[in-house]
């Protein structure tokens, strides 16, 4: 079922997962053990996200080392496959602009029609290692909104389009308003609806709600929460992702060992979570990192 007829549909708020394809090596039948656990709680659907080919540099003979381009996860394409073979489950497969042309977006667009999903989240994807600024691929899209919008012109209204927010703006916006102004263009040009980067205090949330619909855009935002599990990810989550952790989170967490953080941050995600759901968010989306642990203890205590 497409992502937009479930937020039509339902009635209350649901969760919806987020899990990381496997690097190469893990086989199908340990990822699919891996999420069965999360089948409990019987999710509308799982995103899965897509990364786009690394860098390594390899030694040449006479000492000196080449560039190379290597795909060290399995494709969103058949980790989307692999769960909704297994679990009848709907999968979102993420798509972006990095690395692909638009003739090989095209060709992906045709293999997912051809399987049957007819769910995308559009994003324009990160940059390489080591480059300060992404750098459209030649013949590809340069944003999601033109991402989007080839989606529409290629396809239709066969998928339901979802695309990324950013409570906290996107590190490359020079303030939120110009950032919302980008999201309305992803939405203008035919996305269904909004699932946002992670976040840690609600009241940001609630904020960059406001501003959007002040903006205009009337599309469903679907606010995403990941726990935090160790007392490092107060200073690595916000070095990754370009976002607050909140002055009690973070003292919480200082000097905490491996049992109290894992509490902590699960116990600051559940109440996260239900204020959320008490403020008639329509979803609340959860960043795994395909592990279920946390994520388990959140959906009970919440859904």
């Amino acid at each position: 079922m497409k992502i937009s007829e479930i937020l039509k549909n339902s009635t209350k708020t649901y969760p919806s997962l987020e899990i990381v394809p496997p690097l190469k090596g893990i086989g199908r039948e340990e990822l699919l053990e891996n999420i069965k656990p999360l089948m409990e709680f019987e999710p509308k659907y799982i995103n899965v996200t897509c990364h786009r080919e690394e860098v390594e540099f390899v030694p040449n003979p006479d000492g000196t080392y080449s560039r190379k381009t290597v795909q060290n996860r399995v494709s969103e394409v058949a980790v989307a496959s692999a769960i909704m073979d297994r679990y009848h489950v709907d999968a979102v497969p993420h798509m972006i602009c990095a690395g692909a042309t638009k003739e090989k977006i095209a060709s992906e667009l045709e293999t997912l029609q051809y399987m049957g999903i007819d769910n995308v989240l559009a994003l324009r994807g990160d940059c390489l290692t080591g480059e300060k600024r992404f750098t459209p691929t030649p013949g590809g899209y340069s944003f999601a909104d033109e991402l989007v919008e080839g989606i529409r012109r290629d396809t239709g209204d066969f998928f339901s389009i979802g695309v990324g927010g950013y409570p906290e703006k996107h590190f490359e916006a020079p303030n939120i308003e110009t950032d919302i102004e980008n999201l309305k263009r992803k939405v203008d040009a035919g996305a269904d609806y909004v699932i946002t980067q992670m976040f840690f205090d609600n009241r940001v949330f609630y904020d960059f709600e406001r501003r959007c619909r002040e903006a205009g855009i009337t599309v469903p935002i679907i606010p995403g929460l990941k726990p935090m599990s160790t007392a490092r990810q107060v200073h690595l989550l916000p070095e990754a992702f370009s976002i607050d952790i909140p002055l009690e989170l973070s003292r919480e967490m200082e000097g905490a060992n491996k049992e109290d953080a894992y509490r902590i941050g699960t116990d600051w995600c559940i109440a996260q979570c239900k204020d959320l759901i008490a403020h008639g968010v329509p979803a609340v989306h959860l960043y795994t990192m395909t592990k279920s642990q946390n994520i388990i203890e959140i959906l009970r205590a919440c859904f």
